[in-house]
């Protein structure tokens, strides 16, 4: 299961709490609304039952009481219902059984025996106050006021404080979100410094002033860049220093076994090759020189100049016998591309003479445009490189296993790690996978060369 990053469960964290908050106060709050109201309900449907229950006993306090005409002398409204008991018999205005059976037998021993009581019922279905008075021993006054207009005055207000919870939380989780981007932006810009740093840009820095809290981290991190700076530029000289002084030397060896080489005619077997062994590792160690003299000056910034990289392509065939059909240009891809020619030629050279060592070489040499971006893809159709070693072989002095399983055992094992410099010089990327049908793809990117 992926677990959510700081700025979302930063932002849940905000969003849940303000939700829990809103909806405990929405709930107290309703809670306290709904039984003030209700309070003050059943004290106003109080007031006016003993009203009635007063006007009633007036007009039952003579000599012949009409019982429904003194009911229908109250006025009660549409929410008020009355009812008199009297021996037993029931008065109403209208026929209502539902009415009579919805006072509680409880309430109406409490009643008949001298005592007013309340009670909240339930008649037809709809929430009512029943306030029972009486008027005398064989008389009771019940009034019944309906609550269903407060119960939809309660769904209104519970629906409204639902919402207000609901847009709290919402407002938490923004805050939360406003929060962690400006609370994580120091660590954005740090992100960023890594990332520049790490593209090869040594020359960034992070401001100590931006954050009184960050200005130790600020200070440690450009402490550190500093000194890793330094230590590859250390590394650099040291390389190059090494192949310069190893040139020399070399260029006499060089020199001596060719002497030796337009003499083996007059050598015998064993000293013949002898002599083109000697010869072909001072080659290869010749090699091995240029290519870190070149990679102690790969860190210089790419000249970009218009570069008909076909024809370089075409050209770096031709120079290992390899057909120029190999080339295949997208209909996309524009004639010239903005790129350092010295660098994009040593691209081509490395990927093919892999692909030539490594590969059973190659199949196609592609060159396409995506979206600005220039692309070259040299496939081969050899073993292939496994997953494990695809980020490995493009370091200095590593060669992958399926380098071992060729059994080459003739590169310097610089010749990647040159391509991703060069590519890395550009903005731009290196990397291998698989070949539809077998084999392995290597690809170079190289951003703003077709813009």
């Amino acid at each position: 299961m992926r677990r959510l990053g700081l700025r979302a469960r930063v932002t849940t964290a905000f969003a849940v709490g303000a939700l829990l908050l809103a909806a405990s106060m929405a709930l107290v709050s309703y809670e306290l609304t709904r039984r003030s109201l209700l309070d003050e309900r059943e004290r106003t449907a109080l007031r006016a039952t003993y009203y009635d229950a007063a006007v009633v006993r007036a007009g039952l306090d003579t000599e012949t009481p009409d019982v429904v005409e003194v009911l229908r002398s109250l006025d009660t409204g549409t929410a008020r219902r009355a009812v008199i008991e009297i021996d037993g018999d029931w008065y109403a205005r209208t026929a209502d059984v539902g009415l009579t059976a919805a006072i509680p037998d409880r309430l109406r021993e409490l009643v008949s025996g001298g005592e007013p009581a309340v009670q909240r019922v339930h008649v037809d279905g709809q929430p009512a106050v029943l306030v029972g008075v009486p008027l005398s021993d064989s008389a009771s006054f019940y009034e019944i006021t309906s609550l269903r207009e407060l119960e939809e005055t309660f769904r209104v207000l519970a629906l409204a404080l639902t919402a207000v919870a609901i847009m709290i939380g919402g407002s938490g989780a923004a805050l939360g979100w406003y929060a962690t981007r400006n609370g994580l932006r120091p660590l954005t810009a740090v992100t960023d410094a890594a990332e520049r740093i790490s593209a090869g840009d040594f020359t960034i820095r992070l401001d100590p002033t931006t954050d009184p809290d960050l200005a130790r981290l600020s200070t440690s991190f450009n402490r550190m860049v500093d000194q890793l700076a330094q230590r590859i530029e250390r590394d650099r000289r040291f390389a190059a220093d090494v192949a310069h002084e190893l040139r020399s030397p070399l260029q006499t060896l060089a020199a001596a076994a060719s002497v030796l080489a337009r003499r083996r005619d007059n050598q015998d077997e064993r000293t013949a090759t002898a002599t083109r062994l000697v010869a072909d590792e001072i080659e290869r160690f010749q090699q091995l020189v240029n290519d870190l003299i070149d990679l102690a000056r790969s860190d210089q910034p790419a000249l970009r100049a218009p570069v008909d990289v076909a024809a370089l392509a075409r050209q770096a065939c031709r120079y290992r016998n390899l057909p120029e059909s190999l080339v295949v240009v997208a209909p996309d891809a524009p004639p010239t591309w903005q790129v350092d020619r010295r660098r994009v030629a040593q691209v081509l050279a490395n990927l093919l003479d892999n692909a030539v060592r490594y590969g059973a070489g190659p199949v196609a040499v592609r060159l396409a445009d995506d979206g600005g971006t220039g692309v070259i893809e040299v496939d081969d159709e050899g073993p292939g490189v496994p997953v494990e070693d695809r980020e490995a072989i493009f370091d200095r002095f590593v060669r992958g296993r399926a380098a071992n399983y060729r059994g080459g055992g003739d590169g310097t094992g610089l010749g990647l790690a040159l391509v991703a410099q060069h590519a890395a010089a550009h903005g731009g990327t290196a990397d291998v996978t698989d070949r539809p049908g077998g084999g392995a793809r290597f690809r170079v990117t190289l951003p703003g060369s077709l813009s």
